[in-house]
Formats: structure tokens, C-alpha cells, sequence
């Protein structure tokens, strides 16, 4: 029999002690072959909605919104920016597909790197997350209410005020109330209960689906090679440059790989799942990026927005188009909000559970059982976001936050495979470790193009999440000063040490 255990005379303390797989597991109810169950969350989610929940949290924004945002900085070969970032992404993609199906945990990265590089980079990974989730959240209700403004300017030829329909310094902006309606929308439906949730958002999916197959067959009418000529104007440093900026689109795997504790095979289904949305979405981008650039210009995308329903508008000479693309965006956009807060929400709800912040965030209602107080609070705070700062400034520093998130969780696949090498696997990243290795390599080149605000945003919210781990996780954590637990792998059960 085994014993797997932090050894006593060579414990791991401070912020470098680690939380045993097998306690991770045993917490989500796939520990050891006891049967124990694991406390607070439904079942409810299988292949399809899995794969659904993934497609809904990454294909949104990135194509109906921050198209505009990366065209000017790479031209037509925006088209490889999507691809830079896909492979970029699918490198992390493996990675993430491993480590789902060996600890299928509502953490996602923060719990896989908890279990392989220790408490502080758990907690930087984490509140990364909080970045890259809460940020992206309110970066895609900016874009939603650029949709709401033009299908009221379609439909019945009003526009919100200025002032209530942009952010704080943004075409005259105070305060972006479209941006709180649709997070607050979303904040509804998920205190309502997952299986609610993931129906709405499978119907919401097939929606933008057929949306964007909608803006590809009006504008290849209108499709004029001509436009795609300078190919590359600002060469590679621009492909480059807008890659970093769409890469915020390619959250939604991350987001599924939340959902551990709520899927029913969560083993098989989760790398599946994470695998068939990535290659979906990539397909759709370069197709629906291809059919914009051919129809329009280039050079017009710097101060459209709207894109999709301006260039169904100008080809067909009329609204009703441009109406249609307005209300599948506003669906499609909403989905996104509505599976990343949910993302959000289970990062905080295995944070809390650590004891990293305070309990509240762990707290499952009994009749949903989901974890409400956390959705409420979670929803307030993103909603406080998105109406207060703009698109550009948000898509960048969710960037950062992924792709720092993204190479930690390669790093992590390459520990966990040399110290617990016995776990079963239901997926392996192949070609092992070139792998993890490209994905970290490819993380680190787009983080380095990112610009330095961007990275002077980023260095401030660390240093605010080092303070904050320093005044309260380090002293809360569940795994802080006490005696360590032996996990016995021989029957799976937990036991604490003998006095």
C-alpha cells in the first residue's frame, strides 16, 4: 500500500504547500473508491451541454464586436490573428483537457495549479481568473449594448442618449446601462439554478449560429477580393498585435472546465468538450472575418461599431437586415455574459471553499443548490464594470489575465505528470512535453505584445492580489498551519494523522 502525504519531515508550508488531488477530488464527490459524495453542487450537464456551455462563453464578443478593435491594428490578416490565437489557445486547450479530466473541480486552473505549484501561484492564477473573467464579463456587455443601440436605430430610428448608452469618457458617456442590464439578466437566470441556465444557453447558441451563418451569406454577395489587398499592411507585428487583442474571445474552454463539479461524466466529457468548442469557434471566426473583410474595406472598421450589422445594412441597402443581425447579437452576446459570470462564479466558489475569501462565496442554497450569495455579489461588482470603463481598455486586460492563467495551467500539466504519474487520465496531451512547452511559449510571445498599459493594469492588480492574499487568504486557507493529511491511496478514503 502507498502512502501519498506532504512528508513530515519536509512539509510544504507558506505559500508553497499544495492541496492533495485526492482531497480535491474527495471535495467534488470523484475521490477514492469509497463512493463519498461531494457537498453543495447538481449534476446536470452532459456532452452537449458541456460543449454548448464552452461554445456560448467564447463565440460573442470576439467576432460581433472586438473585430473592429483588431482590424485596424492587422488589416485582412486579422484572419491569422484569429488563427495565432487559436493555436496559441489549442496548445492550452491540451493542457486543460488533461487536467479536466483528472481533476474535474469547479477550480479550473486555480484548483490545478492549487494541486501542482502550491498556494501563491494558486492564488495569482486565481485572481488572474477574477481578471480574466469579471473583466471579459463587462468587456462583452460594452459590446451588447452597442447591438441594443443599433437595432433600436434599425427598427424604430431612436438611439439611446449618450450619456447612459457609453461608459465614462466614451462618446460622451456617464454611465452604460445596457452593460448592467444584460449582467443583472444573467445574474437572474444562475440564482435561478445551472440546469435552467444551460438550457437557456443551449437555445441561445443555436441562435448565434444561425446569426452569423445569416452575416456570411448576405456578405459574400458582396464579397470583393479587392478588399483584401494590402494582405498584411502593418506585417507580422500587427498580426501579432491584433492575435493579443482577440485573444480574450478564447476564454470559453476555460469556462467549461468550471463546470467539473456540475457535469455528469465529468472525466469523459469535459476534455470532449473543450476540444469540439475550440474547433468550433475558430472555424466560425475566420469564415464570419473573411465575409466582413471581403465586404467592407478595411480601413472603415477603426470607428464603426456594430460592425456585422453596419455591413449587412450597407449590402443590402436596407434595416430589415441589419434589425435581424442587431437581435441574434444582442442573443448571441448575451449567452457569453451569462456563461463566463457563471465561470466567475465557481473560481470564487472553490476559492472560498480554501478558505482564500471569506465563506460566503462557498454558500449553496438548498432548493437551487447553487451558490446565490456569490452570483448576487459576483454580478453587482461586474455590473459596476461594465458600466464604468471602456471596450478597448477591457478586451486588453482580459488578454493578459488569460493567457498568464493559460501558461500556468501548461506548467501544470508537466508537474502533475512527473509527481502523481499513477493518476488515471482520461486524456493525455499528446506529444508530451513539447506540448505544454509550445502553449507556455506561445502564451509568453502574445503577453510580450500587448501594450504597456495594458501590462502597467496588469502589474497593479497583482500587487493588489498579493496584499489581499498576504491580509486574509494566507491566514484563512484550509491548508495553512495544520497538520498535514494522509491521503491513502490504497482504499481512497481520508485520514487524519495519529497523535
Amino acid at each position: 500500500m502507498s502512502v501519498h502525504q506532504h512528508a513530515p519531515h519536509a512539509p510544504r508550508w507558506g505559500v508553497l504547500r499544495t492541496k492533495p488531488v485526492d482531497a480535491i477530488l474527495a471535495e467534488s464527490g470523484h475521490g477514492g473508491v469509497d463512493g463519498t459524495e461531494g457537498t453543495g453542487l447538481k449534476r446536470t450537464m452532459g456532452l452537449l451541454t458541456l460543449t454548448f456551455f464552452s461554445v456560448g462563453a467564447t463565440l460573442g464578443t470576439g467576432i460581433f464586436v472586438v473585430l473592429s478593435e483588431a482590424v485596424p491594428k492587422a488589416g485582412p490578416a486579422v484572419m491569422l490573428s484569429f488563427v495565432l490565437a487559436a493555436v496559441t489557445a489549442l496548445f492550452s486547450a491540451l493542457s486543460y483537457a488533461e487536467l479536466a479530466g483528472t481533476i474535474p473541480v469547479s477550480g479550473s486552473s486555480y484548483s490545478y495549479a492549487y494541486a501542482t505549484l502550491g498556494e501563491g501561484i494558486a492564488w495569482v492564477c486565481g485572481w488572474c481568473l477574477l481578471l480574466e473573467y469579471g473583466v471579459s464579463i463587462s468587456a462583452v456587455a460594452v459590446g451588447w449594448g452597442q447591438y441594443v443601440n443599433e437595432l433600436l436605430d434599425s427598427a424604430f430610428g431612436v438611439s439611446l442618449p449618450a450619456a447612459i448608452a457609453n461608459p465614462p469618457g466614451e462618446n460622451g458617456g456617464v454611465v452604460n446601462i445596457p452593460a448592467v442590464i444584460v449582467v443583472a439578466l444573467a445574474t437572474v437566470l444562475l440564482v435561478r439554478g445551472v440546469s435552467e441556465s444551460a438550457k437557456a444557453n443551449t437555445i441561445m447558441v443555436f441562435i448565434k449560429l444561425a446569426t452569423l451563418a445569416f452575416f456570411c451569406a448576405v456578405a459574400f454577395t458582396a464579397f470583393d477580393s479587392g478588399n483584401l489587398a494590402p494582405f498584411a499592411p502593418l506585417g507580422w507585428a500587427g498580426v501579432s498585435a491584433g492575435a493579443s487583442q482577440v485573444f480574450f474571445s478564447y476564454i470559453g474552454f476555460d469556462a467549461a472546465s468550471t463546470a467539473g463539479e456540475e457535469a455528469k461524466n465529468p472525466r469523459r466529457d469535459l476534455p470532449l468538450a473543450i476540444l469540439f468548442s475550440l474547433l468550433i469557434v475558430t472555424i466560425v471566426y475566420v469564415v464570419v472575418a473573411l465575409a466582413a473583410l471581403g465586404a467592407m474595406p478595411w480601413t472603415e472598421f477603426a470607428d464603426a461599431e456594430a460592425t456585422l450589422a453596419k455591413i449587412v445594412t450597407d449590402v443590402t441597402g436596407g434595416s430589415w437586415a441589419s434589425i435581424i443581425l442587431s437581435a441574434g447579437a444582442i442573443i448571441s452576446i448575451a449567452s457569453v455574459v451569462l456563461t463566463v459570470l457563471y465561470g466567475q462564479t465557481r473560481i470564487l466558489f472553490a476559492m472560498s471553499r480554501d478558505g482564500l475569501i471569506p465563506p460566503i462565496f462557498a454558500k449553496v442554497d438548498r432548493r437551487t443548490q447553487s451558490p446565490v450569495p456569490n452570483t448576487l455579489i459576483t454580478g453587482f461588482f461586474v455590473a459596476l464594470i461594465a458600466a464604468a470603463f471602456p471596450l478597448k481598455y477591457l478586451a486588453e486586460a482580459t488578454s493578459i489575465g488569460t493567457l498568464f492563467a493559460f501558461a500556468i495551467v501548461n506548467i501544470g500539466v508537466i508537474v502533475l505528470r512527473r509527481t502523481r504519474p499513477e493518476l488515471p487520465r482520461s486524456f493525455k496531451t499528446p506529444l508530451f512535453p513539447l506540448t505544454p512547452i509550445a502553449g507556455v511559449g506561445f502564451c509568453c510571445y502574445l503577453i510580450s505584445q500587448l501594450s504597456s498599459k495594458t501590462w502597467a493594469v496588469f502589474a497593479g492588480w497583482l500587487a493588489v492580489g498579493v496584499l489581499v492574499y498576504w491580509l486574509y487568504g494566507y491566514r484563512h486557507s484550509q491548508w495553512g498551519d495544520k497538520p498535514p493529511k494522509t491521503w491513502d491511496s490504497g482504499d481512497g478514503g481520508v485520514r487524519e494523522p495519529q497523535s
